[in-house]
């Protein structure tokens, strides 16, 4: 019998190449609150509804610490999710494009607890953001 029993997103770790920029969308347009700040070592953490996005510039201590280098496509993850309580689509696309950001592929997707709506759109090192909306009833 497996022991693990996963029951959300804990955290997902991106390299990124701005930490202002990174700063910007997830605490200023996404609304993520700052947790943690470790200057000392370069980890920024920003908590996302009951899960965590730690920021690391690429150039820093935990950036490198992997010995990879900067991703060669833009992104350093496919995507990750984050649960929204409700979605408005129509709100959501008018407020991202405020910001600067244009969504794509919204539509109906399965996840984590059921399929419902769904956009994806991307951060400030190309990587991809999908907001999840509650399963359809």
């Amino acid at each position: 019998m497996n022991p693990i029993k996963i029951t959300k997103l804990d955290h997902v770790v991106l390299r990124v190449a701005d930490i202002e920029k990174s700063i910007h969308f997830y605490k200023d347009i996404l609304g993520c609150t700052e947790a943690r700040i470790r200057e000392d070592t370069g980890l920024y953490q920003f908590q996302a509804g009951a899960s965590m996005i730690d920021l690391v510039p690429l150039d820093g201590e935990l950036g490198t610490r992997s010995g990879y280098g900067p991703p060669t496509d833009g992104r350093n993850v496919d995507h990750f999710a984050l649960t929204l309580s409700e979605f408005d689509e129509e709100a959501l696309m008018s407020y991202l494009k405020t910001n600067g950001i244009v969504p794509t592929k919204s539509g109906q997707r399965f996840g984590a607890e059921g399929t419902g709506p769904s956009m994806y759109m991307e951060d400030p090192d190309g990587n991809v953001v999908e907001l999840k909306g509650p399963p359809s009833k």
